[in-house]
């Protein structure tokens, strides 16, 4: 089996971008250290290799991530594979349906999988997960309005949630 890979240009910088057996199984921005770190970890899951190739999916996701950052595209359409626990699953679920444009906090998304005290649990999947932009983890913040962590760096996390802004 092979991840198909490919890097492309955006305003956040180079995002990595990976196709497993037809569905968008990554889309990184990280160091390439991180990135190295959590690809070799995917490559093991998956029992697969990585080769640089366009895919017509790769090509999909490059065109929808390019209007998404023209403000042209406000959710994806994609196909992906999620590989994570499944608590890490239910968090990006809930991810999924932040609203464009809106936030909420570690804590509602704790309060959504009826544990209130998964607050730091939330945000270590949210860490963990390969689609960012994608999956939002970046509309999550802290709940006294103060961004929090994020791997592609604050910068970035603050770059999508100024573009996202309605103003």
């Amino acid at each position: 089996m092979a991840i198909f890979t490919h890097t492309i240009f955006s305003p956040v910088g180079k995002l990595w971008l990976g196709d497993y057996q037809g569905k968008l199984c990554f889309v990184q921005f990280t160091s390439q250290e991180k990135i190295s770190l959590k690809i070799a970890q995917l490559v093991k899951d998956l029992n697969a290799n990585l080769i640089e190739k366009e895919t017509p999916l790769l090509i999909e996701a490059q065109k929808q991530l390019k209007a998404y950052f023209r403000k042209e595209r406000f959710a994806f359409s994609l196909p992906f594979l999620l590989i994570g626990t499944n608590f890490q699953k239910s968090v990006w679920q809930i991810l999924m349906t932040i609203p464009y444009g809106e936030t909420c906090s570690y804590q509602d998304v704790a309060k959504q999988l009826g544990n209130i005290n998964a607050v730091r649990a939330v945000g270590t999947a949210n860490n963990a997960n390969l689609l960012p932009i994608i999956i939002p983890c970046h509309r999550v913040i802290q709940k006294n309005g103060k961004l929090g962590g994020y791997d592609g760096g604050i910068e970035v996390k603050q770059f999508l949630l100024t573009l996202e802004s309605k103003s």
